[in-house]
């Protein structure tokens, strides 16, 4: 199947071509600005589906307006026409074509053509009037405040909202693919004469803002967002895109004796903590046991053993870990418990609390094993 894609060095055409290549769909006709306009000619020619994803938002004189979203279309579909190749066409229009505004007028017209080719044809159509779409690769500074505000908190740039209580209407750039592929496949979401992606997000800008100071501060919090809210997954995700390339990595603080270390990872409200934990060859650590407090110990590497006692009796018992043999030990609740390094190198232990720390209610009693 050969498919056209306008618009390929686009938002939405670059993810649309990286997903498509990961599902081994191998003839993509990539069409651009800088393309030379005859290969449009034999695109037309050959294509099976078109995804029309072109247009003007941003330009520099009004006119563009009507040259970019309603004079190019008009010339693809010509093209289509003259090789009488009535293959599917995807649009990608903006709810704005709903509003009396040059950019909403020139979008309109795209679409009263497009539904215009169709009767003449016999053409199938698809007409998808997008609202903001975010996500990863999307330009900051020019027309995506999502894609602003995750740039700029991420490179530590002021932001500015006029009113942090109006209401956007967002739709995630994978949402959208996967969309896009199912009008591909004949299973568009189609709702009277136009196309909806199924998920749309509503949330104030305020929200927004919110939540992307938050992410920043996670790092210094050693926390994560709420992953079972599915915008801020998707927020989440986008906003780590436009961190700077030479600010991935974070420190995070050891807290090292003469033992080894230990570290916490990341906490949670919910979900607990992760910690790391270093033990020097011979080095004995823990020797309490708690109330309500629980966790994991996840031996990744060197040779251990792990003891336990039940409060109020004599019997040990003991499991021995190691990195060779990747298993979970959990340690529950009335049992004390240590973990000795038995092997002549570092042993490094992944530990799970089911509550982050609280040194005002540590629930941690020191009892030998």
């Amino acid at each position: 199947m050969k498919i056209l894609v306008t618009g390929a060095k686009g938002f939405v055409g670059k993810n649309l071509i990286a997903e498509l290549k990961n599902r081994k769909y191998t003839d993509i006709l990539e069409f651009t600005r800088e393309t030379d306009q005859s290969l449009l000619d034999e695109y037309c020619k050959d294509a099976d589906f078109v995804f029309h994803l072109a247009g003007v938002n941003r330009p520099k004189d009004q006119s563009e307006f009507m040259d970019g979203n309603l004079g190019f279309t008009s010339t693809l579909l010509e093209m289509l026409k003259r090789y009488q190749n009535t293959c599917p066409i995807l649009i990608s229009s903006s709810t704005q074509a709903e509003l009396d505004n040059l950019y909403g007028i020139s979008k309109k017209a795209g679409e009263d053509l497009l539904f215009e080719y169709s009767k003449e044809t016999g053409a199938k159509v698809f007409v998808y009037r997008f609202p903001n779409v975010f996500g990863k690769w999307c330009r900051p500074n020019y027309n995506s405040a999502v894609a602003t505000f995750c740039h700029n908190v991420a490179h530590e740039f002021p932001i500015n909202v006029n009113d942090p209580s109006v209401v956007m209407n967002l739709v995630y750039i994978d949402d959208v693919v996967e969309e896009l592929i199912s009008a591909l496949n004949g299973k568009a979401n189609v709702v009277e004469d136009f196309c909806e992606v199924p998920v749309v997000h509503e949330i104030t800008l305020g929200e927004i803002v919110n939540l992307i100071y938050s992410f920043k501060k996670s790092r210094i919090e050693r926390s994560i967002p709420d992953m079972s809210n599915s915008f801020t997954k998707k927020l989440y995700s986008t906003y780590l895109s436009y961190l700077p390339e030479d600010q991935f990595s974070y420190d995070l603080k050891m807290n090292v004796d003469q033992r080894g270390s230990f570290t916490e990872f990341i906490k949670t409200p919910d979900r607990g903590q992760v910690s790391v934990n270093i033990s020097k060859p011979g080095i004995t650590k823990g020797n309490h046991w708690h109330h309500t407090k629980n966790e994991k110990f996840l031996v990744v590497s060197g040779t251990g053993v792990i003891r336990f006692r039940k409060i109020g009796t004599e019997e040990i018992i003991e499991y021995f870990v190691s990195g060779d043999k990747i298993e979970v030990v959990d340690i529950p609740t009335g049992y004390t418990h240590n973990i000795e390094n038995l092997g002549e190198t570092d042993m490094v232990t992944i530990m799970w609390a089911n509550e982050y720390f609280d040194p005002e209610k540590p629930d941690t009693y020191f009892l030998e094993v």
